[in-house]
């Protein structure tokens, strides 16, 4: 397994880090896996559309019935 070491860590972040770790549960170094791990691979957040068609399909109402203007507009006037 690769690793990395991190130096010049201050004093007042390892101290935060003990602290969160054992309100996780987990050890100092299993919670800076579980920091890392986010930070590259975020979990992924609900759009608005989304969370809009869910609340709708709780009501029954899953389509929508229009039909949606493509006409370009027009360009702005800056004069």
């Amino acid at each position: 397994m690769p690793a990395i070491n991190v130096r010049n860590l201050s004093e007042a972040t390892h101290r935060a880090l003990r602290i969160r770790a054992a309100r996780n549960g987990r050890s100092t170094e299993a919670e800076v896996r579980a920091i890392l791990d986010e930070a590259v691979h975020p979990t992924p957040s609900v759009k608005l559309g989304s969370m809009l068609s869910a609340i709708g399909a709780k009501f029954g109402k899953t389509a929508l019935n229009f039909n949606r203007d493509r006409t370009p507009p027009d360009p702005a006037s800056f004069g």
